[in-house]
């Protein structure tokens, strides 16, 4: 199965000038959607990973069922202000400004190995910064997977301390 037919591109979204990279056709085929979810696994499987973590929010949609299909359990990491209990907060750059993640304080035992999962690698910020709330924990970094990578934008390079999996790439 070619999981590329079921990414659709948008022209000009979110902004003129972009192409947008849309995963909804691939999230409502059931048949893609599992294929996608098992080759995430299997792209993780040598990384020795306890738990999954997912970042908000289409990382909630993969993680949760990568942890499914590989027997784990899950944690969210959120938009500030979304966690109802004590939480570590990591700040990082985007274009214009700067956003955070979040993360229970008491999310991970130290030294459990974490699956990090997102849809997309783009420029890295927002996962780089996932792996640093995460290591706040005490917990490893088994690896990061993701649906897609753009590999112009480098994002690659921000988290490439970790192993790194992806299912395709534009």
């Amino acid at each position: 199965m070619e999981l590329k037919d079921y990414i659709r591109d948008v022209s000009d979204f979110p902004k003129p000038g972009i192409l947008y990279r849309d995963i909804t056709p691939l999230l409502q085929n059931s048949r893609a959607l599992k294929e996608t979810i098992s080759r995430m696994a299997e792209g993780a499987s040598g990384w020795n990973a306890d738990i999954v973590t997912g970042i908000e929010s289409r990382g909630f949609v993969f993680g949760t069922a990568v942890a499914v299909h590989m027997g784990l359990g899950f944690v969210p990491i959120r938009k500030p202000g979304k966690l109802p209990f004590e939480t570590l907060s990591e700040d990082y750059e985007l274009e214009y400004g700067t956003d955070t993640v979040e993360l229970h304080t008491d999310a991970f035992e130290k030294g459990q190995r974490v699956l990090m999962v997102d849809d997309l690698l783009a420029t890295g910020g927002t996962m780089a910064a996932a792996c640093k709330v995460v290591e706040r924990t005490g917990a490893i970094i088994a690896g990061c997977s993701f649906v897609i990578e753009l590999t112009g934008l480098n994002g690659r390079e921000r988290i490439a301390r970790h192993p790194i999996d992806r299912l395709m790439s534009y």
